[in-house]
């Protein structure tokens, strides 16, 4: 990664399942005159800590970190593995417990089923829980087509991953950088009292909840999400 330039603050945006860099087209956009950006791998790797190992490689010596998703599943073990070199943490519409039985059976069923009946079915058909029903077709249709580019083996790679995760609540309040947790009110796939439980767990946190706006938070409403870390870079 690139050293910090003209006094931005190096930060490193990690994506969520089936997500490249496009899930934050907007934020590297707006945000370029505040950090120095870099959206880390999440797709070469079969379980959240190599994820998490991958992006301490690659990362300057300090940054700030903001994870998306299954992306703050990686946040939140990069911190727990090298606390000393997150400046401030934001974890955007995820959560902080380990997969449940009924949650895994279903990633598990979710890849079966893109096998058997073909990948974008699957993903047109999440599209309720990720997506607000209000928003703008055309953000449903970016959805898919990034998870489409990103792949099913990366699919199926990732779920495996999310499925074995740590439970990392009982590491939140060890954390002493500025936090930002941010959901969409309408989140379904992580209805926001996770993201309370979460704010409650780390000393300090601030909690902005983002109206009319489902799990896709920072395709969704891209200004809400960049004014909230923008208030948070400059905390």
């Amino acid at each position: 990664m690139n050293a910090v330039n003209s006094g931005r603050q190096p930060l490193v945006l990690i994506p969520g399942l089936t997500c490249d860099a496009e899930v934050f087209r907007a934020q590297t956009a707006a945000l370029a005159d505040v950090a120095d950006m870099t959206v880390a791998d999440t797709l070469s790797d079969g379980s959240i800590a190599a994820m998490a190992e991958r992006l301490l490689d690659d990362a300057p010596d300090t940054f700030a970190l903001a994870g998306f998703s299954m992306g703050g599943y990686v946040a939140m073990e990069v911190i727990a593995r090298a606390p000393e070199r997150v400046t401030r943490l934001a974890l955007l519409d995820t959560s902080a417990t380990a997969d449940a039985p009924d949650y895994a059976a279903v990633r598990r069923a979710a890849v079966r089923t893109a096998r058997e009946r073909g990948f974008e079915k699957v993903l047109r058909g999440s599209l309720g829980l990720l997506v607000h029903p209000q928003a703008n077709p055309a953000i449903g249709d970016a959805v898919v087509a990034m998870a489409l580019r990103v792949g099913i083996e990366a699919f199926e790679r990732q779920q495996g991953a999310i499925i074995a995760r740590a439970d990392p609540l009982p590491g939140l309040a060890a954390i002493s950088v500025p936090t930002l947790v941010l959901v969409g009110e309408d989140d379904r796939t992580t209805p926001p009292h996770y993201s309370r439980t979460i704010a409650q767990a780390v000393p300090g946190a601030t909690l902005v909840t983002i109206p009319e706006c489902g799990h896709m938070a920072p395709m969704e409403r891209p200004e809400a999400v960049n004014a909230a870390l923008r208030e948070w870079l400059s905390a």
